[in-house]
């Protein structure tokens, strides 16, 4: 009989799927992901819960003893009972494994294994071999199986051990935040810029003055800040959403927030290079931010302003930035 037939049959006789599996729930396994920036993947969502399940037996034709679909499962395996066992609909195209492993696999989170001699290998020692397969990690299995106020940091824990999972970790807080300040308005996009991108990007800077739109243009904290780094800002100068000055080389850098306009184009780039040259700094750069693709491909879709040797960032897609070149 076909594997398919086979989990058809098998579904027939359960009527379904239990809400849990190793005491994790889809709910569960969707916030984990949601934290790095992949809980909205239902494919990638059912995947998971397919290699937790120590219900059913291996699908393999010679298991090893007493084995089960969490100890490792094919790509077909997976593509069965997903689609079958849990959806009651047919398998899922073995060409969509690139949402429904991949994601994770590349975070270490789903880890390739062989089955080889009767058991378990790591690896996919045989290019494409029948016995193929993957299994969870075990440390994010112990993540999704912690309870509530203990998950959290340990997979916090688990994201910083790996750049990718952090980038992703990043990108996923950055998105939400994204989401729900998109409504905020220009002094959010700013705050954003300052406290998320500037970290990330521009590390041994520090923040001269931010135009927060709050009091005073600019504060006198903000007045001696300057004074410290030899720079100052006159009525007569363009004045950016918030400049930065590195100590040890010297440079300055300018970054333009932009919800409705405001981009760094060559004019603002000639004015404040004048105000780095004016004080001796080593030089300026310039970062243009917005708060989603979208406002950024309709501004840019019409303007096309947007000076070249500057960058620009998106806040909803935070993990990197771009340059323009010419």
């Amino acid at each position: 009989m076909a594997l398919h037939d086979e989990v058809a049959k098998l579904r027939a006789q359960r009527g379904g799927m239990p809400n849990a599996l190793q005491g994790v729930t889809k709910d569960k396994i969707r916030a984990v992901l949601q934290y790095l920036d992949l809980g909205t993947n239902n494919d990638l969502v059912d995947g998971v819960f397919a290699l937790l399940d120590d219900e059913t037996d291996s699908w393999f034709a010679k298991p090893p003893a007493g084995a089960k679909i969490a100890d490792g499962a094919t790509t077909a395996h997976l593509g069965c009972h997903v689609g079958i066992l849990q959806r009651g609909a047919g398998k899922l195209d073995r060409e969509g494994r690139d949402y429904w492993i991949k994601p994770l696999r590349d975070l270490g989170g789903i880890e390739a294994i062989t089955l080889q001699d009767g058991e378990f290998v790591a690896g996919h020692v045989k290019a494409k071999s029948p016995n193929s397969s993957y299994r969870l990690n075990e440390a994010l299995k112990a993540i999704l199986k912690a309870p509530d106020g203990q998950w959290q940091g340990m997979l916090a824990e688990w994201a910083r051990d790996d750049v990718a999972r952090e980038r992703r970790a990043f990108q996923a807080e950055m998105a939400e935040a994204a989401r729900a300040l998109i409504d905020s308005g220009h002094g959010h996009l700013i705050k954003a810029s300052v406290e998320n991108y500037a970290p990330r990007f521009l590390p041994g800077y520090q923040l001269l003055y931010v135009d927060d739109a709050d009091g005073d243009r600019i504060s006198d904290a903000e007045r001696a800040k300057m004074a410290a780094a030899g720079v100052d800002l006159t009525l007569g100068d363009a004045m950016p959403d918030a400049l930065f000055w590195h100590p040890q080389t010297d440079h300055l850098w300018v970054i333009e927030a932009v919800t409705s306009d405001g981009e760094v184009d060559a004019h603002k780039v000639v004015q404040l290079t004048g105000l780095a040259e004016r004080y001796g700094k080593s030089g300026v750069g310039f970062t243009t931010t917005y708060r989603t693709w979208k406002e950024a491909a309709a501004r840019q879709g019409k303007h096309k302003n947007v000076a070249y040797d500057t960058f620009i960032w998106i806040q909803e897609d935070p993990a990197k930035q771009f340059k323009v070149t010419g």
